[in-house]
């Protein structure tokens, strides 16, 4: 064999990203970055190691074994290297503590979802459990359960790998995933008075936890989502032993295949209510919130590091006596998806410092209603575009890109899960029109307001036209619910785009008065491409998939 090709090399994580970068330069104050900053250091650090010995070892996965060799239930759980080293990674570089301290400034959770960004990828999905721990602190918050408050936050919150604490979220049943209202696990008080938990979940993705938030319908209570309470429970007894709950498989998974997600039976588990066991979902609504936007950030870097790899092995890769990166239309391919990225980067970031802000008291009215918009919208769009961007990315290395042992389909079977997770695509879209309610588009037009004003005014004039475009196209079909939620998918990709675009036109113009032009060639490649995604009638339904849903005979 005459000829080896190069494989890909990881760049620094930190260092070669001129988005996060720039993004953190801007909106974050230089007091803040000094802190920040050597973590993100450590954290590049650690992600191109653990690049380095994914290359170099074979890949693991987590091992359940149900009983040891003297015939006792033990349900033990084998981690795998990277999830051992996940605690001491959390609780070392902040990634859950970072966003609840120092709040006053608003910008706590840009900071802490920047930590996030660069730990996932070498996580191998340590970051499940940790964003519904991230969850849990805000529903329990939300709860004030104060004496629950102030036994378990610390934990969840620790510096102390010793003492952290992670916590799963256990809604999901045989009969379905987002359509929780049929839940039939059952919360009973025992002869002592305490709630015990009885029932079967279906995934249970952080099962490893010490604790989880459950719903569970109190013995006697009516059917449908409103008579389920939400309650938190704690895992192991004093000794470390299961409390109550036995591990009946773990999930043989398209991708996240690190990541231990289990069928879980429950035969009395110890549980604390959160406020009256009853509205059980809408008192979860904060924790899902957080895992939104930790599903969102976690796309964006699956998206990110498919990026990186396919423009280093650009440099190194010959086709017809040239390199990719000589040849036209693979640099064009890949400044289409660099471009895309970009832009979602800026919405998903753009949600979490809304997220911070909010939390710190320190937002606007307005932005308070468009971040409920946000939170949907980026999720819906950011996950789809990511499996997308990692698709294309597979494609520009050739054949080796479908090869298992380059590492390289990983990828791509990881980030398909994004647009599942914490709910599908569907599910957002609808979630983002009710969060529209009876304030419409105003309220996230007006938190964008100073962004827009900021913009080019050739840009500017576009983005105008594109948000009235989605306004006209709310309006036109307001009085027609299941024309709203035929087309509610085309209309948040449109809107998603084009906030994401306006805060891409901000940032550009940032960046051009101090002589860096990539922002600007970024949103001009953006916006070319086009901002309109809204769906025109949906008359012919019933005909396009009558061959897909043939009615009974007779």
């Amino acid at each position: 064999m005459s000829f080896l090709q190069d494989p890909p090399q990881l760049p620094d994580p930190w260092v070669r990203d001129r988005v996060l970068r720039g993004w953190l330069d801007w909106r974050l104050s230089s007091a803040r970055r000094a802190v920040l900053v050597p973590h993100l250091e450590a954290l590049a650090a650690h992600a191109l190691a653990a690049c380095r010995e994914r290359q170099l070892t074979p890949r693991r996965e987590p091992v359940l074994t149900q009983w040891d060799a003297w015939g006792a239930r033990v349900d033990r759980i084998a981690l795998t290297p990277a999830w051992e080293r996940g605690p001491a990674i959390t609780t070392r570089h902040g990634l859950l503590w970072a966003g609840h301290e120092d709040r006053a400034d608003g910008d706590a959770r840009a900071d802490q979802f920047a930590r996030v960004y660069l730990y996932h990828c070498a996580s191998e999905f340590h970051t499940c459990p940790l964003a519904m721990t991230d969850g849990a602190v805000a529903a329990l918050e939300a709860s004030g359960e104060r004496a629950l408050i102030d036994r378990v936050r610390p934990r969840y919150l620790s510096r102390d790998p010793a003492t952290l604490w992670l916590c799963g979220q256990w809604m999901t049943e045989t009969h379905g995933g987002s359509d929780v209202a049929h839940s039939e696990t059952i919360a009973r008080r025992d002869a002592g008075g305490r709630w015990r938990l009885y029932g079967r979940k279906w995934f249970s993705s952080a099962v490893i936890g010490e604790a989880a938030l459950a719903l569970a319908r109190p013995e006697g209570a009516g059917d449908g989502g409103s008579a389920l309470g939400l309650f938190h429970v704690e895992t192991r007894d004093a000794a470390g032993n299961w409390n109550g709950l036995r591990v009946q498989r773990l999930k043989d998974k398209l991708g996240t295949r690190e990541l231990p997600t289990a069928e879980i039976e429950l035969d009395g588990v110890p549980a604390w209510p959160l406020g009256e066991p009853a509205h059980g979902v809408r008192k979860i609504a904060p924790m899902l919130n957080v895992t939104r936007l930790w599903s969102t950030l976690g796309a964006l870097a699956t998206a990110r590091r498919a990026l990186a790899l396919a423009g280093d092995y650009a440099t190194r890769r010959q086709a017809f006596e040239r390199t990719l990166t000589a040849q036209p239309l693979h640099r064009a391919t890949l400044a289409d998806a660099a471009c895309a990225f970009e832009a979602a980067f800026h919405l998903a970031f753009h949600t979490a410092l809304l997220l911070g802000r909010v939390e710190a008291g320190v937002a606007t009215a307005d932005e308070a209603v468009a971040l409920r918009m946000l939170i949907p919208l980026a999720k819906l769009w950011v996950s789809k575009l990511a499996v997308a961007l990692v698709s294309e990315c597979l494609e520009a290395f050739g054949g080796a890109g479908y090869i298992e042992d380059t590492g390289l389909p990983q990828l791509l079977r990881d980030v398909q899960v994004f647009p599942i997770w914490e709910g599908t695509t569907n599910v957002m879209a609808l979630d983002m029109l009710r969060a529209l309610g009876q304030h419409g588009l105003t309220p996230l037009r007006a938190a964008l307001a100073p962004a827009l004003a900021a913009a080019d005014p050739t840009a500017a004039q576009t983005l105008r036209g594109a948000f009235d475009a989605a306004e006209r196209w709310l309006a036109t079909n307001a009085g027609d619910r299941e024309r709203l939620e035929a087309g509610a998918r085309g209309f948040g990709f449109t809107l998603a785009r084009t906030c994401a675009a306006t805060l891409l036109a901000e940032h550009a113009a940032w960046s051009s008065r101090r002589g860096d032009a990539a922002p600007v060639a970024a949103l001009t490649r953006f916006l070319a491409r086009g901002l309109d995604r809204l769906p025109g009638p949906h008359t012919d339904s019933d005909t396009l998939l009558a061959g897909l849903f043939p009615r009974a005979a007779g």
